[in-house]
């Protein structure tokens, strides 16, 4: 007998308030470089330009940038970052709690840049999708044997489709890592993954504006 699951391609953005804490550690992302800018993804957010000089409201500073090096000063301790890397800094205060923040884009819908399993993915927060979802070439792209995975059916906006329920090892956004993390993959393309509610359920989550912030709960 197929097991049928739930599964939006719409994002459902009604958002539970809850009430959240700063994040304990700053992640930055550099995604472009040019001389005495960078552009950089922090904490999960949009990506944005900073000049020489300038700081960012998460206290990210850009000290210099040329066409294969930014340093920044993260927290008060400077890293040298090329082309599509990241550091993660944690703050002083050593707290010990996870969180990201999440800038919506023009359409509303809040899309970041995480990983899966170490390997990054973009993804777009869903709470219409039960588990955390995405096609089969996004899964084989991300190393998933889902083939090995419980087979049943999925209900999309495309009609009812077969897809593959497996266990993602991590599920990284920003600050925040879940580990052992229900997941979906579908017989399909998808233009990004879905974080559903298997990783949503276990944040608390807080909705200002066109900012979410992500804390861990558990």
């Amino acid at each position: 007998m197929s097991l049928v699951w739930r599964h939006s391609n719409l994002l459902g953005l009604a958002i539970l308030l809850c009430t959240a804490s700063s994040a304990p550690a700053t992640e930055v992302n550099v995604v472009g470089l040019f001389s005495g800018k960078a552009m950089v993804s922090i904490n999960g957010g949009k990506h944005r330009v900073i000049a020489a000089g300038e700081t960012s409201p998460e206290g990210v500073k850009l000290i210099s940038a040329d066409s294969t090096t930014a340093v920044l000063e993260i927290d008060g301790k400077r890293q040298n970052l090329g082309m599509g890397k990241s550091a993660s800094i944690p703050s002083a205060d050593g707290g010990g709690n996870q969180s990201a923040v999440l800038a919506a884009d023009i359409q509303g819908h809040f899309v970041t840049t995480g990983s899966i399993n170490g390997t990054s993915a973009r993804m777009v927060v869903d709470t219409g999708a039960t588990m955390v979802s995405m096609g089969k070439d996004e899964a084989r792209r991300l190393g998933i044997s889902y083939l090995n995975g419980e087979r049943g059916m999925v209900s999309t906006a495309n009609g009812v489709v077969p897809a593959y329920r497996v266990t993602l090892n991590t599920v990284r956004v920003g600050n925040l890592v879940l580990n052992q993390v229900d997941g979906l993959v579908q017989e399909a393309s998808m233009p990004y993954v879905l974080l559903g509610m298997s990783f949503l359920k276990r944040l608390e989550i807080k909705q200002d504006g066109t900012n979410m912030t992500l804390l861990k709960k558990y």
